[in-house]
């Protein structure tokens, strides 16, 4: 029964063997294409996969390098710090300063915060920790990450000639 629509239109006369041959070569041969095609279609698909996979690679590789170099950054600016760190000395004089919009303290003594004010120390910031340093330190590390210097007065400012309240201090009520 396998045949027999083939026999029955062999002997109905509307085919010939040749034909009928034929039309069974051009089967087998489209199969074999489809199989080629279909083994080129995988092959495209794998080297897409693996031009994908490689790019993701790269970008991750990147990241990766881009926190090591953050973190030795950090690392560096910790060693900067603790080379020129002042001591703070804890007193009982309250310093005021601004940090992204916010006013923070820091507890020190009054020469402390004459040198502050006179501009011979500055406040850095790593992370969320406040060091009073001097200002070679504050400009080293301002080298390297500027948006960690909080407070870097300059020194060099002198009051005008004709200033009428140079000689007088600020006084206590006034300093924040």
């Amino acid at each position: 029964m396998r045949h027999s629509l083939q026999e029955q239109l062999i002997k109905a006369g509307l085919v010939d063997e040749k034909k009928l041959n034929q039309a069974q070569h051009g089967k087998k041969k489209e199969q074999r294409q489809g199989k080629t095609s279909q083994e080129e279609q995988d092959r495209q698909r794998a080297q897409k996969a693996a031009a994908e996979k490689a790019a993701r690679d790269k970008q991750l590789n990147a990241e990766r390098e881009a926190q090591a170099a953050q973190k030795a950054l950090y690392a560096e600016l910790r060693q900067i710090i603790a080379n020129g760190r002042h001591v703070k000395n804890d007193g009982d004089v309250v310093y005021n300063f601004v940090d992204g919009g916010k006013v923070k303290r820091l507890y020190m003594t009054e020469s402390t915060r004459q040198e502050l004010v006179r501009g011979t120390l500055a406040i850095v910031r790593l992370r969320n920790h406040y060091d009073i340093v001097s200002v070679e330190t504050a400009e080293a590390v301002a080298a390297r990450l500027p948006q960690s210097v909080i407070v870097l007065n300059k020194g060099d400012e002198q009051p005008a000639a004709d200033d009428p309240y140079a000689d007088h201090p600020i006084p206590d009520d006034l300093m924040w």
